[in-house]
C-alpha cells in the first residue's frame, strides 16, 4: 500500500480543512491502487453532493451499493477504511507533500500517454498535442484563489496601488507619453492604416527596439514571408537602406550582425503562416514548441496583422459575417495576451473612406466596429503628401485605456521608410498639430502628490 496514497485518503475524511483545501485538485487516475481508487471516488462523489465530509459508516454503506466489485474486493476496501484513523500532522507539510505527488502522478501519466499518442495507440489525439499534455502536467499546482476579497484584500491591493506596473517602453517619446511609459502585459494593441502607410514598418520598428531593451520577441507575419520582415529589420538594426542590403558583402553583412548580437540579450523569431490559416490556437502552441525546444518564452508579440488571421470559433468559409469573424479574432488575440502574460501589438486596415482622409475615426476601421471595442489601445496612422515631403507620418488616438485619450491625441513622428526607422520629432514639429492646446504635459514617472488634510475617516 503506497504510504502517500494512504495518507491522503486518511486526511481526506479526518481532516475537514486538508479536504476543502486539497479535493478540487487531486485526481481517481492518480491513485495507482484500485481498492484505493474506489474509496477516493465514493469520498469524492459525497462531497460534490452533500458537501460534507464522509464518515467511516458513510463508506461502508456507499461501497456496498457499488455493483462493479465482487465479495473479496468488497472485504479489502471495507479492511482499508478500517485503517483510516485520524492522526495529527503538520498541516503546511502534508499539503505540500500532496501536491507534489499530484505534480509527479500528472508527470508521469503525461508521459505514458505522450508514449502512447507516439505509437499510435490513441485515435482521438496526435503527436502535436502532446507538448500541452506535458505543459499542463508540469503545471499542476494548489492555487486557491478564488478572487479578490474587496474587504480582506485591501493591503495587496494598496500595494498594487504604489507598484509601477511592469511596461514595455517605446523608443518614441510620445508613445510613451500617451501609454505611461510602455505598454502592459495582457493588452492587446493596434495600429488603423490604409495600405502601404505604414503598419509593418510601424511594428517592424517596435520590434526592433523592443529586441535592443533586451527583450524576446515573437514576431508572426501572415502577410509578408519571414525573410522579407528580417530584411527590414535589418535596415532598422544595421542602418543601411532597405534597397542596399542585398549589396553588402557578407564578410560585412556578418560583422553587423555580430555587433548587434552583443548589443543585446534578447531574441526575435519570426514565424511565417498562409494567410488567413493560422488562429490563436496556432499562436498558443507555437509558444509551446518554442518554450520547449528553444526555452524561448516572448516578452512581447507582433502579429502581421489581424484581419488576415483565422478564428479558431469560425471556420473559413461557414455563414459569419465579418463583423463576428473580426471581433472574434480580437477577443481570441487579447485572450492570448491575457494567457501568455504579454503585450500584442497588431494591426488593421483602414475602409475604402478613410484610406485618403487626413482625419481617421474609430468607423474607419475596416470590415468590423468590434475590434476597437476589444483592443486596448488603438491609434491611426495618416500620411499625407504634406507629411510625406517632411519625412513625417501623423499618429492619431482612437482608443486609450491606459491615458486620458485627449491628451496628445495627435502628434508627429519622423519616418524613413528606407530605413524602416520611426524617430522623434524636434517640438516645433508638433506646434502647429490639431488639439494641441488642449495637451496637458503629464510624466509618467513623477505623480503630482496629493493633499489628504481634513479628510475624515
Amino acid at each position: 500500500m503506497d504510504k502517500i496514497e494512504f495518507l491522503v485518503l486518511n486526511n481526506l475524511i479526518n481532516n475537514e480543512e486538508y479536504l476543502r483545501k486539497t479535493i478540487p485538485f487531486l485526481k481517481e487516475e492518480y491513485f495507482e491502487d484500485h481498492n484505493q481508487k474506489i474509496v477516493f471516488q465514493e469520498i469524492s462523489k459525497f462531497v460534490d453532493e452533500y458537501n460534507d465530509v464522509p464518515t467511516k459508516e458513510v463508506l461502508y454503506i456507499e461501497v456496498e451499493k457499488r455493483k462493479d466489485i465482487n465479495e473479496d474486493v468488497y472485504k479489502q476496501i471495507h479492511h482499508l477504511i478500517d485503517h483510516l484513523e485520524g492522526q495529527p500532522v503538520e498541516f503546511g507539510w502534508l499539503v505540500d507533500t500532496t501536491e507534489k505527488w499530484c505534480r509527479e502522478r500528472a508527470i508521469y501519466l503525461a508521459l505514458i500517454e505522450s508514449i502512447q499518442i507516439a505509437d499510435g495507440q490513441d485515435d482521438k489525439k496526435q503527436p502535436d498535442s502532446i507538448p500541452s499534455i506535458l505543459s499542463d502536467a508540469l503545471a499542476v499546482s494548489f492555487d486557491n484563489h478564488v478572487g479578490h476579497d474587496y474587504l480582506l484584500d485591501y493591503s495587496e491591493r494598496y500595494d498594487l496601488y504604489n507598484t509601477k506596473e511592469e511596461t514595455i517602453p517605446f523608443d518614441l517619446e510620445f508613445f510613451n507619453k500617451i501609454t505611461k511609459g510602455g505598454l502592459p502585459n495582457k493588452t492587446l494593441n493596434i495600429a488603423l492604416a490604409g495600405t502601404g502607410v505604414g503598419k509593418s514598418l510601424f511594428m517592424c520598428h517596435v520590434a526592433s527596439s523592443v529586441l535592443l531593451q533586451n527583450k524576446n520577441v515573437l514576431y508572426i507575419t501572415l502577410e509578408m514571408a519571414e525573410e522579407r520582415i528580417a530584411e527590414r529589420i535589418d535596415a532598422n538594426l544595421l542602418n543601411v537602406p532597405i534597397g542596399d542590403i542585398a549589396d553588402l558583402p557578407k564578410q560585412m553583412f556578418e560583422s553587423k550582425v555580430s555587433n548587434l548580437a552583443q548589443k543585446t540579450q534578447g531574441t526575435l523569431i519570426i514565424k511565417e503562416y498562409p494567410t488567413a490559416s493560422a488562429h490563436a490556437g496556432h499562436f498558443r502552441s507555437l509558444l509551446q514548441e518554442l518554450a520547449l525546444k528553444k526555452s524561448f518564452r516572448p516578452d512581447i508579440i507582433f502579429i502581421d496583422y489581424l484581419n488576415i488571421c483565422a478564428s479558431s470559433r469560425y471556420r473559413a468559409g461557414s455563414n459569419v459575417n465579418s463583423y463576428t469573424t473580426v471581433k472574434a479574432i480580437a477577443e481570441e488575440l487579447r485572450g492570448l495576451a491575457v494567457e501568455a502574460n504579454v503585450p500584442i501589438i497588431s494591426a488593421t486596415q483602414t475602409t475604402r473612406s478613410g484610406y485618403g482622409s487626413s482625419d481617421v475615426e474609430l468607423t474607419d476601421t475596416s470590415e468590423s466596429f468590434g475590434l476597437p471595442a476589444t483592443a486596448d489601445l488603438m491609434f491611426a496612422l495618416i500620411a499625407t503628401e504634406e507629411l510625406e515631403g517632411l519625412g513625417q507620418i501623423l499618429v492619431k488616438q482612437l482608443k486609450n485605456r491606459y491615458n486620458d485619450i485627449n491628451m496628445y491625441k495627435r502628434f508627429v513622428v519622423g519616418i524613413d521608410r528606407s530605413k524602416m526607422r520611426l524617430y522623434d520629432c524636434e517640438q516645433s514639429a508638433q506646434d502647429d498639430i490639431l488639439d494641441n492646446s488642449k495637451d496637458e504635459e503629464y510624466s509618467y514617472e513623477e505623480k503630482p502628490k496629493k493633499s489628504f488634510e481634513g479628510f475624515k475617516f
